[in-house]
Order: structure tokens, then sequence, then C-alpha cells
């Protein structure tokens, strides 16, 4: 199952329905990178909001999207994320205390246009 990326004028909306296996994570990943890469998008939202639970593999995959997404000039913000994903990431090592995070998408597209300076 392919994760939708929406585009908005230059940023990637991304909110992730279901739990996501180690297969959907991988292509995700390529997905986003492709698409960054293809449209030259500046930003990008990743809601997970409906995320309830991450395992080592998943969290691993989520901070190196992040990492690979900057790196191709994509600043990462992280939206809704649950208790249980936050104590996860902590727990394996995961720090991203460079990512913008906010409650919700919508203030994830505000934080991001704040951090873009637009």
């Amino acid at each position: 199952m392919r994760i939708p990326i929406l585009k908005l004028h230059k940023y990637l909306l991304i909110s992730i329905q279901t739990e996501i296996d180690d297969q959907t994570a991988i292509q995700f990943q390529e997905d986003l990178l492709a698409k960054i890469h293809k449209t030259g998008a500046t930003g990008v939202v990743i809601d997970l909001t409906s995320v309830d639970i991450i395992d080592s593999f998943i969290a691993k995959v989520l901070g190196d999207v992040v990492s690979m997404s900057d790196l191709m000039g994509a600043r990462v913000v992280l939206t809704g994320i649950q208790p249980a994903v936050a104590m996860t990431l902590i727990d394996l090592g995961i720090h991203l205390q460079n990512v913008p995070t906010a409650l919700d998408l919508e203030q994830g597209l505000v934080k991001l246009h704040q951090e873009l300076g637009g």
C-alpha cells in the first residue's frame, strides 16, 4: 500500500492514515524523496495523528526520511505525534530535536511557513 503525498504550492503534505509495515515505510521513503526531487518542494508536513504505535524499523525510517528530505532542501514538520510514538522514538535513540512539530496538520502548515521565512 502506498501513502498518498499531496502537493500544495511549494509544500508536500502527507497524512499517514494507517499502521505502516516495513515495505510501506520503504516505499514511502522512496516516493517522498522522488516527489521532492520532481516538484522542488521546499517543505514537507508529515501528519502522524492516526499512528498509535511504531516499531524500531519504522522509527528509523522516519528519522531517515527527515534527514534525507533536509539534505534535498526540504524542511520537515511532524504533526500529531501520539505519546506512545514519542516514547518509542526517544527509547530507540532517535532524537529529532531540530525537527519542528505541531499538534495538527493546520498548525504544521503554519509552522512550516514560519520555518521557511514565508
